[in-house]
């Protein structure tokens, strides 16, 4: 029954983040999540307390979702030079849009334009996800300026917030444009010119 019940859980979690990506928060009902997964609405309200509850939720899920797939991109490329890694990760993930039919960008920032001003728990959820990217990236960030590879004019967390405010506004580019050109223009300026020496 637990496994059962933890299985249901998740499969609300993966089919609300979808649904959510395609049509944003407001734009997805309860009973369409529900409806998809062919489970009464009620036993939506055994795992969350409310629709705002599931959505910090699924940014919770979402985030590890997104950082296992970092930590696997991560391993496949050469320790040896923390730069070339860093492009080449986003070089995948430009990837997996562009194999995407649907340009539908980043769940995290997504929503952040939906509800970061009207729900603090998500709000607070999403930041805490937000300043953990940045500080894996900064890790890496700065080997690389240990290295000399990277600009040490402006300290590692900085750059990688940056890198992540230029990463998401590329994204809602791509979205507009319905084009990955944008986020491929952003990897270009940030590793060619911007974090460069």
């Amino acid at each position: 029954m637990v496994r059962e019940n933890t299985h249901i859980k998740e499969k609300l979690l993966e089919v609300g983040a979808s649904l959510f990506c395609e049509h944003g928060y407001h734009g997805t009902g309860i009973q369409e999540i529900v409806d998809a997964l062919s489970v009464p609405k009620g036993s939506f309200y055994n795992y969350f307390k409310s629709k705002e509850d599931f959505a910090a939720e699924i940014v919770r899920h979402y985030a590890d979702h997104v950082s296992e797939i970092w930590n696997v991109l991560v391993a496949k490329e050469s320790d040896d030079d923390p730069l070339t890694m860093l492009r080449n990760v986003f070089e995948l993930m430009i990837r997996s849009q562009e194999a995407s039919p649907v340009k539908t960008g980043c769940l995290i920032g997504n929503l952040a334009g939906e509800l970061a001003e009207s729900s603090e728990l998500c709000r607070g959820t999403l930041q805490s996800v937000t300043t953990d990217w940045c500080a894996r990236v900064a890790c890496h960030l700065e080997r690389a300026q240990v290295q000399g590879t990277v600009r040490r004019d402006v300290e590692a967390d900085e750059l990688a917030r940056f890198c992540w405010d230029a990463w998401e506004g590329s994204l809602l580019r791509m979205k507009i444009e319905n084009s990955t050109e944008p986020i491929r223009h952003c990897v270009s300026l940030l590793f060619d010119v911007f974090l460069k020496p």
